[in-house]
């Protein structure tokens, strides 16, 4: 051990520097305390200065503005998680007021951007409150058969085995038909499907549109009611064009039009380009991509090149792009243009008349608008000679966006468009230094800029799929593990070869040059495929995501917008609210019973931790969601999936991961048994109200939907699709009993007398 003397410095004097060890240890770690507790006060003072400095930054002039659509958005969402429809005019009212105080108080810093985003929020939730007012129309609440209807087709779909139309019902009667139903979606056998603005008469059998599948999932319901859709079915027998009763009007004719054109591309390019190209080709152009292959259509999903199949930002800018490039470099070639005239705006000109015919012919799909919105700022910014693509562009393509289409924040484009082109629009803002350094060489030039683009297409892949990965996790369960090699080895030749290849063809087409441009466009597309297919089938391709809730999903959605609109060090406090919402949905417990909104399908947990499924219906789909977002890899034609249950003529039971049993009755006579065997007890009847076991049947599943339960101890925890309570114009509520709005399955805590009584045993309907 080292001694030290009295003036503190290392010596070799013995014991006599014992003492002096002690005197000088304490008098220093008093000047070390003294001196630590005098300095704190300056610390956090600077601290505390440097943070309001930071602040400041980040609510200077123009700052604010990117957040607008963030308070506009966030209304419109709160819009969707009421229990009851808002009153149009108390929310109208609210925004009038809260915009009047923003105004107001212009002049003081801090009230000023409080009541501005509370305007900001007020306004977005009386937007989507007045244009569900707009919309308003009929649902179907119950199944009906054999429905006559005449109407005008006005959406046709060709699918990979049905085709499907929207009709819009002048005429339908039939049974059990409360309302008259303004427009319906059925589907038709293959290559049936009458032309858009036919007026046509068949029968039908309908449904209430689907609800979701479990507490969470996709609302299908609330798509379709903005769709104005108020039933799903399928027809019965023939459909029969016939004389209209009145004139299908401007924007029938219009739709017309416009599907006939889309019809002829259609079939002239699957003419020139067979199978799945074909298919990807006129999804392209014309946005019509239901024909495409299961197998195709998996492997693009999972190699996280799907998006290239929906008409969306990339198509719009490619188009853009190709076409003021070509315009402008036409220009250029005549010298007095080039220099007195300003062939820039004018290109740009022509390629917003180009995406504007774009958006027309592909359909004029949601997606598509957002994408034309988006572009069109862009080019009119270009136009007006300002920077074309900054997050003042994007907050204005967001603010008119969510105006026109409100319940677009729910669905998963927008949320994924929006977040890929705000990390990519935040990246390039922030750039790269040693990307835009001069070299005098011209080879050095050239081998920079060969450098520059290949990290930039590197850098765009992994930005934009790192932004959509919450989404896509959330939404489809799923993530693309090799999304960036994926897009890497496809996009460079389906943006140089592929989309020019399809615009040339276009244009060429009224000449009749088009088959050889068309062919070109098959071979690029040729590569695309086999890359996906290649991608799809290496090990750990497909990176499943079991589901998870809303709040870490709304949590990572703050932590990427402060990351990306922030420009201080403030920004990194974004990094730690994704991280936290990233183990906050992995952590998410899984439920042990799911039950289908029709009581027809049952799924236990077992003890080996994985669903089993039994299904006493025909359908499947509710399987295929229940897998999927399990993050389970089994198809519901997996032989396995109903290995937990065993059944016999009355019902089926499987058993829980804690031992307790799950009953699935068919039969009345299996009540007396399972009511006292079972922990739970499942069925489409109506149940005894003498059973001791914790009971879902018909009226609980018919109010509440789809169901998850967890157990709890001896009980459980019921979460249901909709909450009691719950009556929004696409989710009507329903008049039941007081024992079934009160709860969403009878829980028994004390064993009961079992025996049915007779009138509690009769078959439900």
């Amino acid at each position: 051990m080292t001694d030290w003397g009295r003036d503190g410095r290392g010596g070799s004097r013995g014991r006599v520097g014992i003492p002096s060890v002690r005197t000088w240890d304490g008098e220093a770690a008093r000047r070390r305390a003294v001196a630590v507790a005098s300095r704190w006060p300056g610390l956090g003072r600077a601290v505390a200065d440097r943070l309001r400095d930071w602040a400041i930054a980040e609510t200077g002039p123009g700052r604010l503005l990117p957040w607008l659509p963030v308070a506009f958005g966030l209304g419109i969402a709160i819009y969707f998680t009421a229990e009851r429809e808002p009153v149009w005019w108390a929310a109208a009212a609210l925004a009038a007021i809260c915009a009047g105080g923003a105004i107001l108080a212009r002049r003081h810093a801090i009230a000023f951007p409080v009541l501005l985003a509370a305007a900001a929020i007020a306004s977005g939730f009386a937007v989507a409150t007045l244009k569900t007012l707009r919309i308003t129309h009929p649902v179907l609440t119950r199944p009906a058969s054999n429905i006559a209807i005449g109407g005008f087709v006005e959406v046709r779909e060709e699918r990979e085995k049905t085709d499907r139309i929207v009709v819009r019902a002048m005429s339908i009667e039939g049974q059990r038909l409360e309302q008259k139903l303004e427009r319906v979606r059925v589907s038709i056998r293959k290559g049936t499907a009458p032309p858009v603005g036919a007026y046509i008469t068949f029968r039908a059998r309908l449904m209430p549109p689907l609800e979701p599948l479990r507490p969470g999932g996709y609302d299908f319901a609330r798509d379709l009611y903005f769709q104005g859709i108020g039933a799903t079915g399928f027809a019965l027998g023939a459909i029969k064009i016939a004389e209209p009763p009145a004139q299908p009007g401007f924007w029938l004719n219009y739709a017309a039009i416009v599907q006939g054109i889309r019809d002829t591309l259609d079939a002239r390019i699957r003419a020139v380009i067979p199978g799945d190209q074909g298919s990807i080709a006129s999804a392209l152009i014309t946005g019509k991509r239901d024909a495409i292959s299961t197998p195709v259509n998996d492997a693009m999903y999972i190699s996280s090149l799907a998006h290239v199949l929906s008409i969306s930002g990339y198509h719009m800018a490619v188009v853009a792009g190709v076409v003021f490039f070509v315009l402008r470099a036409l220009l250029a070639l005549v010298p007095s243009l080039a220099r007195r005239k300003p062939i820039k705006k004018w290109s740009a000109a022509g390629a917003l008349i180009a995406t504007a015919a774009y958006l027309l012919l592909s359909g004029v799909e949601v997606a598509a608008q957002r994408s034309f919105i988006m572009t069109a700022i862009v080019l009119v910014g270009v136009m007006a000679d300002r920077t074309a693509l900054t997050l003042r562009t994007i907050a204005i393509a967001a603010i008119v966006v969510l105006v026109v289409a409100p319940q677009s924040v729910v669905h998963p484009s927008f949320q994924m468009s929006f977040a890929a082109t705000l990390a990519l629009i935040a990246t390039y803002e922030r750039g790269l230094p040693w990307m835009t350094s001069a070299n005098s060489s011209h080879v050095s030039r050239a081998a920079m800029w060969g450098a520059r683009e290949i990290v930039t297409l590197i850098l765009a892949s992994l930005v934009a799929g790192l932004a959509t990965t919450p989404y896509a996790a959330y939404h489809f369960h799923r993530i693309a593990p090799y999304g960036v090699l994926a897009n890497l080895l496809a996009m460079p030749i389906v943006s140089a070869w592929v989309m020019p290849m399809g615009l040339l063809a276009l244009v060429a087409a009224p000449f009749g040059f088009d088959g050889p441009l068309w062919t070109l466009m098959g071979h690029g597309l040729d590569w695309m495929i086999a890359v996906a297919m290649y991608v799809a089938s290496l090990p750990g391709a497909v990176g499943r995501m079991p589901a998870f809730g809303t709040a870490p999903l709304l949590l990572c959605t703050g932590g990427l917008l402060v990351l990306c609109l922030l420009k201080t060090p403030l920004r990194f406090a974004g990094a730690i609210l994704v991280v936290v919402s990233c183990i906050w949905a992995i952590r998410t417990p899984q439920p042990d019973v799911l039950i289908s909104p029709d009581g027809q399908a049952v799924a236990v947990r077992g003890a080996d931790g994985r669903l089993a499924i039994k299904r006493t219906g025909r359908d499947a789909f509710a399987a295929k969601e229940w897998l999927a977002a399990d993050g389970d890899e089994r198809t519901p034609n997996d032989k396995t999936l109903d290995r937990g249950f065993r059944c016999d003529e009355l019902g089926c039971m499987a058993r829980l991961a804690d031992g307790k049993l799950v009953s699935a009755v068919t039969s009345a006579d299996a009540f007396e048994e399972d009511c006292r065997k079972a922990a739970l007890v499942v069925t489409a009847r109506n149940a005894p109200p003498a059973c001791a076991a914790t009971i879902v049947d018909r009226n609980a599943a018919h109010a509440r939907g789809a169901m998850a339960l967890r157990r709890n101890g001896e009980g459980w925890d019921i979460t249901a699709a909709r909450p009691a309570g719950q009556d929004r114009p696409w989710a009507r509520g329903v008049a039941t009993s007081e024992e079934t709005t009160t709860a969403a399955a009878r829980q028994r805590t004390t064993p009961r007398d079992a025996t049915p009584k007779p009138e509690d045993l009769e078959a439900g309907d």
